[in-house]
C-alpha cells in the first residue's frame, strides 16, 4: 500500500535538540531529592550507572533506525522484527508511556511557574498541550526549530549553573564535605542503590524516541547516530555533576524532601546575581526542560499512530498527512489524550506506572538487532552497526529484566494491563487485515519453515527511500561505464547479453561463456525486474571486485528477438520486445548490500516518468551517463585558455575534497582520464565528487 511520505526536513542538531529535550525534565528537575531519600549521597552515582546502562539500547536504537528511518520508531521496528502481535503491544505502548511523559512534563513546567506566578497546574498544562500541538500541526521544522531554542536555553544556563555549582564546591573543604555531605555514601544498602538507578534510569528513556521521527531526518545514517551520541554525552554530564552539586551543598535531610533542588542548590552559590537572577535563570532553565519534554513528546508521540495506521492497526484516518505535510489527525488524537489523562488522573503517579512498560520496550529493542540480523534479510543495512554484537545486545535484554523486577508490582500489572489491551485489539480488529509476519519468520525458514517475504521487499524499498552511502563508488561506476548503443535494425536479446558479456570479460578477465551463462541463469530464476522500457540484469562475482555497469540502448526502430524467451507468455514476450534500456550490473558477493543500494538507486530514477524519453533523447555515450549521474554530485566544464587547468597533467591538479576528473570529451571523442593525461583548451571534463565539492567548482567556475 502507498502512503504519503513525511517531509525529510531534519538535520543533526534538529536530531540532537530532540533526543535531549525528551530527557531532560522531572529527572533533574523533581527527581534527584526523592532518588536520595532511597540512596543516599550515592544518587549520583546511580545517574552516572543508569547513562551506562542505556548504552545497549542506544546502540541497538541506532542501529535499528539507520537500518528502518520509519515514523513510528519503536513500534515500526518492533513490528517488522517481531511481527505485528508484538508490534501492536510494542505500538499502543510507546505511544501510551510518551503521552503519560510529556503530559507529566507539562504538570512539571506549571509547578515551575507557580514559583513566581499564582496559577492552576492543570489548567496551564492544558493550554500548553495546546499550542504545542498546534505547533506540531504547522509543521516538523517549525516544531524542531522551537525545540532548539527551548535546548539551546537550557544547556546554556546549565553550562553556567554546573561551572559556578563546581567552583562552589571546590571554594570548600574537600574532607570535611566528604564528612558531612556524603557519608554514610549508602544509606539502604546496595539494595537501596540498585532500586535507585531503576527509578533514575527512566531519566534516559526519551533517548530511545528520536527514532519515531527517523523517516523525516536527512542522512538518517549519520545524523541519527550522531544525535543520538550527542544527546547522551550531554545528558549525563549534566545529570551526574548537577546532582552532585546538589548532594555537595543541600543539607542531607532537606535536600531528600526537595520537590526543586535545582533551585535550591542554585540559591545557595548564585546569591551573588541581583534581585534573585539565580533563582529565575533556574526556573527558565526548568520551564525549557520541561517545554521541550513536552514539544518533543508530542512530536513523537504521533508518529506511533501514523504508522499504526499505515499498517492497518487501527483506522487509516491517522495515516493521512496534512496540507503542511504533518501527520494532522495523528497529532490531534495525541493532544486530546494527553489533555484526558491531564484531567483525570494524577499524571505523575500513571506516568511512573509506565517505566516498567518504558524498560520491556528496551528489552524488545535489543532483542529485535538480535532477529534482524540473523534473519540474513539482504535489504537489512544499516548506517551505523552496533559494537560488540550480541553481547551487548544480551546485556540490554538482561539489564532491562532486573530493573523491570525492580520497579514494583503496580508498574508491572499496567504493563501487562497494556499488554493484554493490544492482544485483544489485535485480534478482534486487526488480524483479519495484517499478512506480513516479521523478520522472525526468516530465522524459522532457516530452519526449514517458512518467511515473510513481503518484507523483503518492504527492506528494499527502505533501501530505495535511504539512497546511496557516501563508499558506495555509484558515480565512478556510471561515469566510466561502457555504452551499447545498438544500431542493428533486427537483433535478438540474447545477442545484447553476449555483447555485454564479452565487454565483461575483458575487464574481469574472465570467459564471456561463464558470465553469459550467469546473466543467462539469473533469467530463469526470475530475479530480473521488467519495468515499461526498462530491463535489470545484474549479478554477483565472487571476491573482491569493484562493481562495473554497461548501459545498452534500444531504439524504437528495433524490435527485440525474444530468443530463449519462448517459454514466456505472449505478452511478456512483447516486453521483451519493447525494451528501450537495458542495465547490466555486476558486483562483488562479498558486497551484497552495496549492489543492492545501487539497484535501488537505479530503480528510483528510472520511476521518473521523464526517464525515459531523456534516454532515447540522448545524442550521445556521454549524454546517457548523465541521465544516470546525480545532478548535485557531478558537473562538466568546459576548459579555457585562461583556466588554470589547460596544459597541467591531472596528477598535477589540486582537486576540491575526493572529486575527481571522470570523463574527458575531446573533439567529440571520450577519453578516459589517467594521472598523467595533459588537459587541454576545450576539452569537456565530468567532475564527480560530493556535494561540497561540486559546489565549490560551481563557484569557483560560476556554472
Amino acid at each position: 500500500m502507498k502512503y504519503k511520505k513525511l517531509k525529510k526536513e531534519l538535520g543533526l542538531w534538529d536530531v540532537y535538540a530532540i533526543a535531549t529535550g525528551a530527557m531532560f525534565s522531572s529527572g533533574f528537575f523533581l527527581l534527584p531529592g526523592l532518588a536520595a531519600a532511597e540512596t543516599g549521597p550515592s544518587v549520583f552515582l546511580a545517574y552516572f550507572i543508569s547513562g551506562l546502562i542505556v548504552l545497549p539500547t542506544m546502540f541497538s536504537v541506532a542501529e535499528l533506525a539507520t537500518a528502518m528511518p520509519k515514523a513510528g520508531g519503536t513500534y515500526y521496528i518492533i513490528d517488522r522484527s517481531l511481527g505485528p502481535i508484538i508490534g501492536t503491544i510494542g505500538g499502543y505502548g510507546s505511544w501510551l508511556a510518551l503521552v503519560l511523559k510529556s503530559a507529566f512534563a507539562l504538570i512539571g513546567m506549571g509547578a515551575y511557574l507557580a514559583i513566581y506566578f499564582d496559577i492552576s497546574i492543570v489548567p496551564v498544562a492544558i493550554i500548553l498541550t495546546l499550542v504545542f500541538g498546534v505547533l506540531n500541526v504547522v509543521g516538523a521544522k517549525e516544531t524542531t526549530a522551537l525545540q532548539k531554542i527551548l535546548v539551546a536555553t537550557l544547556i546554556s544556563i546549565m553550562i553556567f549553573y554546573i561551572t559556578q555549582g563546581v567552583f562552589a564546591v571546590l571554594s570548600l573543604d574537600f574532607f570535611e564535605v566528604t564528612n558531612q555531605q556524603f557519608t554514610p555514601f549508602f544509606t539502604n544498602g546496595a539494595e537501596g542503590f540498585f532500586a535507585t538507578v531503576g527509578m533514575v534510569f527512566v531519566s534516559y528513556a526519551g533517548l530511545t524516541k528520536v527514532a519515531s521521527i527517523a523517516e523525516e531526518v536527512k542522512n538518517p545514517d549519520r545524523n541519527i547516530p550522531y544525535g543520538m551520541f550527542l544527546s547522551i554525552i550531554t545528558a549525563i554530564i549534566v545529570y551526574v555533576a548537577g546532582v552532585y552539586i546538589m548532594v555537595a551543598l543541600l543539607e542531607p535531610s532537606a535536600f531528600r524532601e526537595d520537590l526543586t533542588p535545582v533551585a535550591s542548590a542554585g540559591k545557595v552559590f548564585m546569591d551573588w546575581l541581583p534581585n534573585d537572577l539565580g533563582l529565575l535563570l533556574v526556573v527558565v532553565a526548568a520551564v525549557a526542560a520541561f517545554a521541550s519534554t513536552g514539544n518533543a513528546g508530542i512530536m513523537s508521540a504521533s508518529r506511533y499512530p501514523l504508522a499504526m495506521a499505515r499498517d492497518q492497526l487501527i483506522t487509516k484516518k491517522f495515516s493521512k498527512i496534512g496540507k503542511t505535510g504533518t501527520p494532522f489527525w495523528a497529532i490531534v488524537a495525541t493532544v486530546f489524550l494527553m489533555i484526558f489523562f491531564l484531567v483525570t488522573f494524577n499524571v505523575a503517579e500513571v506516568a511512573k506506572l509506565a517505566s516498567a512498560f518504558q524498560l520491556l520496550l528496551f528489552a524488545l529493542l535489543n532483542l529485535c538487532v538480535i532477529v534482524m540480523r540473523e534473519s540474513k534479510i539482504d535489504g537489512y543495512d544499516p548506517g551505523f552497526n552496533s559494537p560488540w554484537y550480541p553481547w551487548v545486545q544480551i546485556s540490554g535484554i538482561i539489564l532491562s529484566i532486573a530493573l523491570i523486577l525492580e520497579m514494583g508490582f503496580l508498574s508491572i500489572l499496567f504493563t501487562l494491563a497494556v499488554s493484554i489491551f493490544a492482544l485483544i485489539w489485535y485480534f478482534y480488529y486487526a488480524s483479519d487485515k495484517i499478512k506480513r509476519h516479521g523478520a522472525i519468520f526468516h530465522i524459522h525458514e532457516r530452519l526449514g519453515r517458512r518467511k515473510d517475504y513481503g518484507l523483503e521487499r518492504e527492506m528494499k524499498g527502505i533501501l530505495r527511500e535511504k539512497g546511496l552511502r557516501k563508499e558506495d563508488p555509484y558515480e565512478r561506476i556510471i561515469s566510466r561505464s561502457v555504452v551499447l548503443d545498438i544500431s542493428d535494425s533486427y537483433i535478438s536479446y540474447r545477442d545484447i547479453i553476449k555483447k555485454a558479456s564479452g565487454n565483461f570479460a575483458t575487464s574481469f578477465n574472465m570467459d564471456e561463456k561463464q558470465i553469459f551463462d550467469l546473466f543467462w541463469e539469473s533469467q530463469d530464476q526470475d530475479t530480473i525486474p521488467f519495468a515499461p522500457s526498462i530491463a535489470f540484469n545484474h549479478i554477483k562475482l565472487k571476491g573482491d571486485i569493484s562493481s562495473e555497469i554497461i548501459l545498452a540502448r534500444v531504439p524504437d526502430s528495433v524490435f527485440l528477438k525474444p530468443d530463449g524467451f519462448e517459454s514466456f507468455s505472449k505478452d511478456k514476450q512483447n516486453e521483451i520486445g519493447n525494451l528501450r534500456a537495458i542495465i547490466f550490473l555486476i558486483s562483488s558477493s562479498e558486497k551484497p548490500r552495496q549492489h543492492l543500494r545501487i539497484l535501488a538507486h537505479l530503480a528510483e530514477i528510472f520511476d521518473d516518468n521523464r526517464f525515459i524519453k531523456r534516454w532515447k533523447n540522448a545524442e550521445n555515450e556521454e549524454e546517457l551517463r548523465e541521465i544516470l549521474l546525480r545532478d548535485d554530485r557531478f558537473i562538466k566544464l568546459i576548459i579555457t585558455a585562461d583556466n588554470p587547468m589547460a596544459g597541467k597533467q591531472i596528477k598535477e591538479i589540486d582537486l576540491p575534497g575526493e572529486c575527481l576528473i571522470a570523463i574527458i570529451n575531446r573533439n567529440g571523442k571520450t577519453k578516459i582520464p589517467h594521472g598523467d593525461t595533459i588537459i587541454q583548451v576545450n576539452d569537456e571534463l565530468a567532475f564527480i565528487g560530493e556535494e561540497e565539492d561540486i559546489l565549490f567548482l560551481r563557484n569557483e567556475y560560476n556554472q
